[in-house]
């Protein structure tokens, strides 16, 4: 019976992590607004729970995706590596956060921060015919706040915080919507890390599913970007 159970978890959390992953690697997300309602629903996992299983599993998703997009020649190295280095500092408080959050609290926050990510993908064609010409120095502080904010939110929230650095990318530092997908991606690799890291220790990762979802996050992460070549930009 205990391995029937652990199979039966496992299942569930592949077939999470495929929906997950596939839809991340498709439009340069990690895929934790897909995993996290699922977990919840269908694994039964409570709100931290979710959130922290949910980063574990993000890491393999953006790698392989990210991996998919640089052979494709869509990733900014340079960028990317600015993006990831304030993440890593700032993912931790946001998962040190959430986790300081009565499960109420923080899933009525996660909440609000699907109808917000809902509506930036609903007028992301509108949104992202707006560019601005930014200086060096803008550029760079540009990068700098993009990668600090979406670090604490990918902790607290335990998404990659895709659904703010690609339109941050397209519109203010000008890349193209697969290179800023490619980009964002390869920048929340060392960021989720750190926050599924901390998760971890603080007993929010569930170790009965996180294997399944971490395969199924990686085989959708390469699902979804290697389609995303193939889509018009």
């Amino acid at each position: 019976m205990a391995a029937e159970s652990f199979y039966k978890s496992q299942g569930k959390g592949l077939l999470i992590g495929l929906a997950g992953g596939a839809f991340g690697g498709l439009i340069g997300l990690g895929g934790g607004i897909i995993m996290i309602p699922l977990m919840a629903i269908l694994a039964g996992l409570t709100q931290h729970q979710a959130h922290g299983t949910s980063l574990l599993a993000i890491v393999f998703t953006a790698l392989i995706g990210a991996v998919t997009y640089s052979l494709h020649g869509f990733a900014d190295w340079r960028a990317a590596l600015v993006l990831a280095i304030c993440a890593m500092v700032t993912a931790r408080f946001g998962a040190l956060y959430a986790h300081s959050l009565p499960e109420k609290q923080l899933k009525r926050a996660f909440g609000w921060f699907l109808v917000v990510v809902s509506l930036l993908l609903v007028f992301k064609g509108v949104i992202l015919r707006s560019s601005y010409t930014l200086g060096p120095f803008l550029h760079y502080a540009t990068l700098i706040g993009t990668g600090a904010f979406t670090g604490f939110l990918s902790g607290m929230m335990g998404v990659g915080g895709g659904g703010i650095m690609v339109p941050f990318l397209v519109i203010f530092i000008g890349m193209p919507q697969h290179l800023a997908q490619g980009t964002s991606l390869l920048a929340m690799v060392p960021g989720s890390a750190i926050g599924a890291f901390t998760h971890h220790r603080l007993g929010n990762v569930a170790k009965h599913i996180a294997l399944g979802l971490t395969l199924g996050a990686a085989i959708g992460g390469y699902i979804g970007a290697s389609f995303a070549h193939l889509v018009p930009e």
